[in-house]
């Protein structure tokens, strides 16, 4: 009986043991793979004053502001009072920005010009039923 015991604990020993490092490794590869997704974000985003981002990093600081510049393991975020904060790309938690794109952007102008036709229209036809 003392054999089987002894036996037992070696083999759940050798078990836990070669779990471990795949237990690392798992969430390694997960801080990895976030990080390869933030910095694809801040990629797609762009950089520049018209690129807004807000983001959280894993002790809850908030930023919110523009990416200055992207560089391979961080990247620059400036707020609205002009101040340079550097992040790296495995402390962000969630990033989120908007950067229309150009045809967006052709889309509101055109919009506001019909609305802004439309509504000029609106007023001729007023005065003249006057």
């Amino acid at each position: 009986m003392q054999h089987f015991v002894t036996t037992l604990l070696i083999v759940v020993i050798a078990l836990i043991s070669s779990a471990a490092p795949t237990l690392s490794q798992t969430s390694q590869t997960k801080a990895e793979r976030k990080a390869i997704e933030v910095k694809a974000k801040v990629r797609k985003l762009g950089l520049g004053e018209r690129v807004r981002v807000s983001l959280t990093l894993y002790n809850d600081t908030s930023y919110k502001g523009y990416v200055k510049e992207a560089n391979e393991d961080d990247f620059v975020v400036v707020d609205k009072l002009g101040t340079s904060q550097t992040i790296r790309y495995n402390d962000v938690k969630s990033i989120g920005g908007r950067n229309l794109s150009t045809g967006a952007k052709i889309g509101i102008g055109v919009a506001i010009g019909v609305g802004a036709v439309f509504g000029i229209l609106a007023l001729l036809f007023a005065s003249l039923n006057d």
